[in-house]
């Protein structure tokens, strides 16, 4: 964001036709600025891989276990851990696993 010098409002942008370049220029007073034909890279976002809650088979084992349905398979058993994912203000989130290995489903109460 850029402001005029002259009056401080926002810059707005003007783009480049056949007679001027691409230039801001203010709304409210005669101020025009250039803008300068720079090679602008675009970097390309890269994505964070995604951390499985219950990681590893041996955490499972050890993971406490509740007498809660599972919201896929209607089993009556799951693994929870509870985490602070939100202010500390807020209450803890719990999160779910069903304990049945064929399905696994993940889910969580806030």
């Amino acid at each position: 964001m850029e402001f005029c010098p002259v009056c401080g409002m926002l810059l707005q942008i003007d783009p480049g036709t056949a007679s001027h370049r691409l230039r801001l220029f203010c709304s409210v007073c005669p101020y025009v600025c250039p803008i300068q034909n720079k090679i602008v890279k675009k970097a390309r976002l890269v994505k964070k891989e995604v951390e499985p809650i219950f990681s590893t088979a041996d955490e499972m084992k050890s993971a406490p276990k509740t007498a809660v349905t599972c919201q896929r398979c209607n089993h009556g058993e799951a693994y929870f851990k509870q985490m602070q994912i939100r202010s500390a203000d807020e209450p803890m989130t719990t999160i779910y696993r069903c304990c049945k290995e064929e399905c696994q489903h993940e889910w969580r109460e806030d």
